[in-house]
């Protein structure tokens, strides 16, 4: 059942969307995991391409990106860090400050898919 997510305590994500859409169907959920998973990858690894190539505007459209696929998880914190790392490289403001960002979004994401695992394992 669905609204066993909801008993679940996670410090990353909020189920709240992911209980909408998939009204309980596990391999919905599954798949669901699967592309955030694999959009994380490819956000990560594109988004260390373009710091390393200083491509400032790119990097802030790609965190634009990274920020709702990261909202659809109920990851707010990190969507609103995504939201002034869009805006602060668009204009290629405070550059020091994009390497921590990245390293947030990493370490972040990564801690959301251990939680993404075990809801998708424990359905």
């Amino acid at each position: 059942m669905i609204q066993d997510i909801t008993l679940m305590d996670f410090k990353y994500i909020k189920t709240d969307y992911l209980d909408m859409v998939t009204e309980g169907d596990k391999d919905l959920l599954k798949e669901l995991v699967d592309m955030f998973r694999e959009q994380v990858a490819e956000f990560n690894s594109a988004m260390k391409n373009l710091f390393d190539e200083r491509n400032y505007k790119a990097l802030g459209d790609l965190a634009h990106k990274a920020k709702s696929s990261v909202a659809i998880m109920g990851m707010d914190d990190l969507a609103e860090m995504l939201k002034k790392f869009e805006l602060d490289a668009r204009d290629g403001k405070d550059p020091e400050h994009y390497e921590s960002y990245l390293l947030r979004f990493e370490k972040d994401t990564r801690f959301a898919m251990a939680e993404l695992e075990s809801l998708v394992n424990n359905k």
